[in-house]
């Protein structure tokens, strides 16, 4: 009986100390995460791993979080892999804007605890919490 593969969740993020963290609270759940800092990186593991899921930061110097959301759906391969939105921009029209227009998987505003992660991982890939 052979082990049912991790899912694969890439993490783009412009903090690394944001990347550990997210991955001690996925990896004790069995997820494998791939950090990447900041967009042109995040963009680039995307296409190179072809996650489950990624978890996209919105305010990054290089490329933000929407370019990479675009160049994801614009991507024959890469548009079906869902997104969640993970930023410090609490305001409730970027929330709106990203679930609604954008077609987002899911939000999650930084400070974050680890059950909500967790609680949005499960819920964009469909595993029973």
């Amino acid at each position: 009986m052979s082990e049912p593969r991790k899912p694969k969740i890439v993490c783009i993020e412009d903090e690394p100390e944001m990347i550990d963290l997210v991955r001690l609270i996925l990896g004790r759940r069995g997820f494998e995460l791939i950090g990447a800092v900041g967009g042109r990186e995040g963009l680039e593991t995307v296409r190179q791993v072809k996650p489950d899921l990624v978890l996209l930061d919105l305010m990054m110097p290089d490329m933000d979080g929407w370019e990479i959301y675009q160049h994801m759906k614009a991507d024959e391969e890469l548009r079906n892999i869902p997104v969640i939105i993970v930023t410090a921009k609490a305001q409730s029209i970027d929330k709106v804007l990203g679930l609604h227009i954008a077609k987002v998987d899911d939000y999650i505003t930084k400070p974050f605890g680890p059950q909500e992660l967790i609680d949005s991982v499960n819920r964009v890939l469909g595993i029973e919490g």
